[in-house]
C-alpha cells in the first residue's frame, strides 16, 4: 500500500481545521510525499450543504490531506495542479475508496482547480476533458435525482395530507377541549 502509516494523528485547530501531529508518508508511482507534523488541513473540502453526500472524512482521509498538502505545495508554483488532483484520484483508489465516489471528489477537485486557478487548463487533452464533463455531468446527476424525488414525494404527501388535515378539522371543531394536564417539574439536586 503506498501510505506508509495505517493511522493518522491530528489535533482540532478550531471548527473545521485539522493540524497532523505525525508525518504522513505517501510513495507515489515516480516519488514519495511527506506530510510533515504541524500542516493544517480541513480534511475533505466539501461545501456544508453537500456534507449529507460526502462527509467530510472517511476512507479517503489520509487521502484529502495528502491532496490539501500537494495544493499547498502548487499555490508555491513547486507543483502541478492537475498531477496533484490525479494522485489524489490514485490515493483514493489504493485506499479502496469506491469508484463512483472517488470520481465524484476528482471532478470536485478538478472544477475547484479549474474555478480558483486562472492558469489551470480545464484539462489536458480532448479525452480527459470528455472524461472531466462527463464526471461532473454524474455528479450533478447524483445529487438532483435525489433531491427531485423526495421533492415530489414530499408535495404527494402534502397534496394527500391536505384534504384529510381539513375533514379532520372539521370533525373535531365542536369537540369540548379536554382540561389541561398537569406540568411535571424535575429537579437536579
Amino acid at each position: 500500500m503506498p501510505f506508509v502509516d495505517d493511522d493518522i494523528e491530528v489535533r482540532a485547530r478550531g471548527t473545521t481545521d485539522w493540524e497532523v501531529l505525525k508525518p504522513i508518508r505517501y510513495h507515489g508511482r515516480d516519488e514519495g510525499f511527506i506530510v510533515h507534523a504541524g500542516f493544517e488541513t480541513d480534511f475533505a473540502s466539501v461545501p456544508r450543504g453537500l456534507v449529507w453526500l460526502i462527509p467530510k472524512y472517511g476512507k479517503f482521509t489520509r487521502a484529502a490531506i495528502l491532496h490539501d498538502f500537494l495544493w499547498a505545495q502548487c499555490r508555491k508554483g513547486r507543483f502541478n495542479w492537475f498531477d496533484a488532483d490525479g494522485i489524489f484520484r490514485r490515493a483514493m483508489r489504493e485506499d479502496e475508496v469506491p469508484f463512483a465516489h472517488r470520481w465524484l471528489m476528482w471532478g470536485a477537485v478538478r472544477l475547484a482547480a479549474v474555478r480558483h486557478v486562472p492558469s489551470e487548463p480545464f484539462a489536458h487533452g480532448v479525452a480527459q476533458s470528455v472524461l472531466f464533463v462527463v464526471v461532473a455531468g454524474l455528479g450533478a446527476a447524483f445529487v438532483a435525482v435525489p433531491f427531485v424525488v423526495v421533492t415530489a414525494w414530499l408535495v404527494l404527501f402534502w397534496l394527500l395530507q391536505l384534504p384529510l388535515f381539513a375533514v379532520s378539522r372539521l370533525r373535531h371543531r365542536d369537540a369540548p377541549t379536554p382540561p389541561p394536564r398537569p406540568r411535571l417539574l424535575f429537579k437536579m439536586g
